[in-house]
Formats: C-alpha cells, structure tokens, sequence
C-alpha cells in the first residue's frame, strides 16, 4: 500500500502552510498529502490548528505563507467559493443547512438551476421538479436511504438525517475532495454509525476524504492516514495497522514521541 501511493500524485498537497493571527501562530509549516480514494483523519487537541488547516484548504483562510496543490499544479484560493468552484466541498459543524427549506433545495442551495427555454433565461423560474429528481438520483446513488421524500423539509428531520443532506449535497458536487468537520458529533450510535458508511461509500467511489474528528474510535473505524497536529505543527502521520488509539492520543498530546 505504501509503495502504491509513492508512486501516485496526491489529488491535494499542502506545503509549509503558515498562518498567524497577530502573535498566536496557528499554523507554523504544516504539510499535508490527500491521496485518491483514502480517508485521511486529521485529529489534534483544541488549538492544535486543525481548523485552521481546513480552512486553508477550502479558502476560507488565505494562509501567510506556503502553497497548495490540486492534482498536482499549484492553487490559491480568494474564497470558499473558489475552492468549491475547484471541486473542494466543505461540511463544517455547523452543518450550513436551511432547515424552513426541503431537502432538494438544500442540495441545489447556491447552485439552484432554472427552467429550460423562456421561462428560466427571462422570468427567472427555478426547475424545482427538475432539482428534486436529480437530488433523489444523487441521494440513490450515495446509497443513504434514511432520505426519502425530496420535499420534505430539512427543519423535520433527526441530525443524521440533516448530516446525510449535508454530506450527499459535498458529495454531490465535490468532485476532487470532501472536507468532513465533526461530522457524527452529537449524533447516536445508530446515525453516528449511517454517516461512517457514507464516509466508507464515498472512499469506495475514489473521492477522497479528510475527517477531522475527535471520536477516536470513529477515525480508526474509517480513516487510512491520521494525521496528527500539535501546536500548529504536523508531528505524525500513523495508521490503525501501526498504531492503537492509545498511542494516537499519546503522540497528539505529546506523551510519546512520534
């Protein structure tokens, strides 16, 4: 497995990536490698510096210093629409869903698509029949069968089921990297459990990607790579054939040496 990846080109590389904040250094020279069709885990205490690196990557943050690359020629990215525009697709925390909306429209939410002919290029009118059909083929195709009517409407759902909508809506459009922020926090087992497989589904389609997430059982369920910050620094990169999670929480908290 390593000698395969040696020989294959990261769909996503990050290169002494600085990023200060007056005196607080968030990221001081971090590397990063996204290779295709993995689940790369980024975990590391609070101020660590894994927000951010994301936020680096999906444009949100414009780091002081260093470069990205995508597919291997280099990038910079003015905004998280930039880097969506590239196929970078972000889910944070927060999630970023409209809940009065009903789930096709959270899917197409900024991207909405008008009519064909007059009606979409002089009245403006949206093809709300025509988003709804692709969001069920998208959703299908993602294999999530906890979403089953279209028009229902987000603010009615469970958690996991709104982490499903974002998550299929970042797959959906996402065509080089996904970027899962805490994507089971607050979730049950049960859901927690829907969304890893989504996770599973994604990798299994060649779409890479990066997890951040302090549910350690949960990174080394699904994750390749972990990727590990402390102090705005990368100190490891492990594996769960290498190493337990008691010596990921280890090296992240500094008691052992990488």
């Amino acid at each position: 497995m390593t000698q395969e990846r040696a020989a294959r080109e990261p769909v996503l590389r990050a290169r002494g990536l600085v990023k200060t904040f007056g005196r607080v250094i968030a990221l001081d020279g971090v590397d990063l490698e996204l290779y295709p069709g993995e689940v790369l885990a980024i975990i590391g205490d609070n101020g660590a510096g894994k927000s951010s690196l994301i936020k680096c990557l999906s444009g949100a943050y414009q780091p002081d210093k260093g470069e990205l690359l995508l597919d291997g020629r280099q990038v910079a990215f003015d905004g998280p629409q930039d880097a969506r525009a590239a196929g970078i697709e972000t889910v944070y925390q927060n999630l970023a869903v409209s809940p009065a909306l009903d789930i096709a429209s959270n899917l197409y939410l900024g991207r909405e698509e008008r009519r064909p002919g007059v009606l979409g290029s002089v009245f403006r009118m949206l093809d709300a029949k025509g988003m709804r059909e692709r969001s069920e083929q998208q959703v299908k195709a993602l294999g999530i069968t906890t979403l089953q009517d279209m028009g229902q409407s987000v603010e009615t759902l469970s958690g996991g089921q709104r982490q499903a909508v974002a998550v299929a809506r970042a797959a959906a459009f996402g065509s080089k990297v996904v970027i899962l922020d805490e994507p089971t926090a607050a979730l049950g087992v049960r859901e927690g459990g829907q969304v890893l497989q989504m996770i599973r589904d994604l990798r299994d389609r060649g779409l890479p990607v990066i997890l951040i997430s302090h549910n350690m059982p949960h990174v080394f369920e699904v994750a390749d790579r972990i990727h590990i910050q402390r102090l705005g620094r990368r100190i490891a990169v492990v594996s769960p054939e290498t190493h337990t999670p008691q010596d990921a929480v280890a090296i992240m908290t500094g008691a052992q040496a990488a």
